[in-house]
Formats: C-alpha cells, sequence, structure tokens
C-alpha cells in the first residue's frame, strides 16, 4: 500500500472508531472508493463499537463503581489506541482482539 492510499483513507478511518454510527458512516462512505487502508479501520472500529455495547450490557448489571470505572478505562484506552495507529497511518491491529475482528468482518470492504 502507498502513502497516498493512507493519506487518503485516514479520515475515514479516524470516523470509524467514533461510535457505531461514526463506523455505519465509514463504512458506507469507503463502499465505492474501496480503500484499503480505511476497510482495515473499519472492521476495527466496527468490531471495537459492538464489543463496547455488548460488554457495557454486561457491565451495567453489576451496579459498581469499580468494574464499570475499569470497563470505562480498557474500552476507552483500546479506542484511543486505534485512533492514534489510524493517524499515524499504521495498519497494526489492536491487540488481542484485533485480529479475530479481521477475521470476523473481513468480507467488509472488499
Amino acid at each position: 500500500m502507498n502513502q497516498n492510499t493512507i493519506e487518503e483513507g485516514k479520515t475515514l478511518a479516524v470516523v470509524s472508531y467514533l461510535t457505531i454510527i461514526g463506523s455505519v458512516i465509514a463504512i458506507i462512505m469507503n463502499g465505492e472508493k474501496k480503500n484499503e487502508f480505511t476497510s482495515f479501520h473499519n472492521r476495527q472500529g466496527l468490531g471495537l463499537c459492538l464489543l463496547w455495547m455488548f460488554i457495557a450490557y454486561f457491565v451495567s448489571q453489576f451496579d459498581n463503581f469499580q468494574i464499570s470505572i475499569a470497563f470505562w478505562i480498557s474500552m476507552g484506552a483500546l479506542l484511543f489506541l486505534g485512533v492514534i495507529t489510524s493517524i499515524n497511518g499504521s495498519m497494526k491491529p489492536i491487540p488481542v482482539i484485533g485480529p479475530i475482528f479481521q477475521k470476523i468482518f473481513k468480507g467488509l470492504g472488499k
């Protein structure tokens, strides 16, 4: 992948990490261009947003501040890591769960 492809896809790559709505917008806008860099980050962002909602449902059942703050900090750190890697033009997956998202959403953006 060349630098021009990365530069063209950076904006949508960052948008894909901004809530589930941002992920859907980035996926739709990348539908015509099929930018490989944006597609990679779309899969990562969508996976993180869906995981966030899934885990948040169970964490909310505990009604415990310590569990909630640990969840918010850990998920916030993963989203922040995703945004930083997309801004830097890198295609490094999120640790541990990133490769899983790439496999699950492999048809997205192809």
